[in-house]
């Protein structure tokens, strides 16, 4: 049974409520993705991602939304119990509606002002064929039936500034159907990571960053988690060590 809470360095993360507890998964893409003054976070269940991103980037004003509520009022309690939460808002609302609502006016017309973000993070619903999880709320958490790959894409397209990046970490057989929306919404691969679990193992996890422009040369990096069992490797520990205790 997973814990009711989870403590690190700066803050609590409760997480009774979420159907998807705290993770590697979720830590790896908050200490990896790049920030900006402007972050939104896609599906941000206990608000984990949100507040590492907040800690990072200590000019950042995040947004965080999700289409399950109770996660959202679990985020939500977790914010303002941390001290980023005058730069933190959650909202629960669909990333689709969202996108709408951000872009266009009262009057329906296109407004592109203060619209955009700096950076979009996401550990998306991933799953596309598999089977379905009996608890209805983890389902939504984790297959793509509420947010395909497509509306993800078309709504971080509209969504993401200029020189802005959306960083996001999928399974290793989810990597090129993912990649593959990504091109045609003109979306370009920008940084990629491959992460072992240990090191004789081949990836189970890609960390992936999009930009809208084309890159001379994709920056290619290998991670592995575990050097041995119990064993944190340099790699992981570095990059997470500003949050673990």
């Amino acid at each position: 049974m997973s814990n009711s809470f989870f403590q690190f360095r700066q803050f609590t993360v409760r997480q009774e409520h979420c159907a998807m507890k705290v993770g590697t998964d979720g830590t790896l893409l908050g200490a990896w993705a790049r920030g900006g003054n402007r972050v939104l976070d896609i599906g941000t269940g206990t608000g984990l991602i949100a507040l590492m991103m907040a800690q990072r980037f200590p000019k950042a004003y995040v947004r965080a939304i999700d289409i399950d509520a109770d996660a959202c009022r679990q985020a939500h309690e977790n914010v303002l119990a941390s001290p980023f939460a005058e730069r933190i808002s959650v909202e629960h609302v669909s990333l689709q509606r969202f996108c709408d609502e951000r872009l266009h006016g009262a009057d329906g017309q296109y407004d592109d002002r203060f619209a955009r973000f700096d950076s979009i993070v996401s550990n998306p619903p991933f799953f596309v064929h598999s089977l379905r999880a009996p608890d209805a709320q983890r389902s939504v958490a984790r297959h793509a039936d509420t947010l395909s790959y497509a509306d993800l894409f078309g709504c971080v397209a509209r969504l993401l500034a200029h020189e802005g990046e959306f960083s996001a970490i999928v399974p290793f057989d989810c990597r090129e159907p993912f990649m593959a929306q990504a091109y045609l919404h003109g979306l370009h691969l920008a940084r990629l990571c491959a992460v072992k679990t240990t090191p004789r193992k081949q990836p189970r996890r890609y960390l992936l960053a999009f930009c809208r422009h084309s890159v001379h040369a994709v920056e290619q990096t290998e991670g592995v988690i575990d050097d041995a069992p119990n064993q944190k490797s340099e790699w992981y520990s570095q990059l997470t060590r500003d949050f673990y205790l």
